[in-house]
């Protein structure tokens, strides 16, 4: 299970999945009901940016041991 806050701290999402989308960065999120939604949890000055902080989300998964994970996106 990973837990997500948001860039703007107004949010914490429980993902699926995080994609990059340009200097974006969004949260798949399954529903009770199959469907499934996007949310943006950051947007950066450049895809490159964003791309690195999806591998900071990576690194912080592969380094955990427990059920959840949880990240905070960076303001920056």
């Amino acid at each position: 299970m990973l837990w997500i806050t948001t860039q703007d701290r107004r949010s914490v999402i429980n993902v699926k999945e995080v994609t990059v989308n340009g200097k974006k960065i969004k949260g798949i999120v399954n529903s009770t009901t199959l469907d499934e939604w996007s949310k943006d949890l950051g947007k950066y000055e450049s895809t490159e940016r964003a791309v690195e902080i999806l591998h900071e989300i990576f690194m912080k998964m592969e380094e955990n041991t427990g059920p959840s994970v949880t990240f905070a996106m960076p303001e920056k």
